[in-house]
């Protein structure tokens, strides 16, 4: 018996996942200094208050970086040759 190969071949796409059942966009901040990091939140400005208070309590951390989870969905167009 002699196995068998199929290929398909189609072009995928990427996009973000816009679905009602699609997880939220979070945002979080973390401080380059320390590594410390606010929760992720839904709202922005959660995270920007954090970011805030971390300042307020630390003044020589001066640096942050943006954290942000948006989920994407991806799938292939019909494969040519179905």
């Amino acid at each position: 018996m002699s196995a068998r190969s199929v290929f398909l071949f189609g072009t995928w796409t990427l996009e973000p996942d816009h679905e009602p059942d699609a997880e939220p966009v979070t945002y979080a901040m973390q401080c380059v200094v320390c590594g410390a990091a606010s929760e992720p939140a839904e709202d922005f400005l959660d995270a920007q208050h954090w970011t805030f208070r971390h300042a307020g309590r630390n003044p020589s951390h001066h640096t942050y970086r943006e954290l942000i989870r948006r989920p994407w969905r991806a799938w292939m167009d019909r494969p040519q040759g179905v």
